[in-house]
């Protein structure tokens, strides 16, 4: 894989939001950005009514965490289906490379 091929994880998750923790699914991609000497990952958060209650639509930071590891992010808007996009920015909550 070079430094621009996309990784990724798809599966059960958890997010904290606040005090709340959920059990969520997720789907993951990110890649190391040249630009910036960072990795960037992001992904969508499939619907959960709990978290629509708690979050409201709006950003909102969160802590996610995988079988594989767990990372600090931000929740924006939910698509019109519900799913709200996440990203983040360093350590992914999978393994990358």
């Amino acid at each position: 894989m070079s430094e621009h091929d996309q990784e990724g994880y798809q599966g059960a998750a958890t997010l904290r939001v606040g005090e709340a923790e959920l059990d969520v699914e997720v789907t993951l991609r990110g890649q190391f950005q040249p630009i910036d000497g960072l990795y960037h990952w992001y992904g969508r958060v499939r619907a959960v009514d709990r978290l629509d209650a708690i979050a409201g639509g709006r950003k909102t930071a969160v802590r996610l965490r995988t079988r594989e590891g767990e990372a600090t992010g931000e929740l924006s808007d939910p698509d019109p289906w519900g799913r709200y996009r996440i990203m983040g920015t360093s350590r992914p909550p999978f393994r990358a490379g």
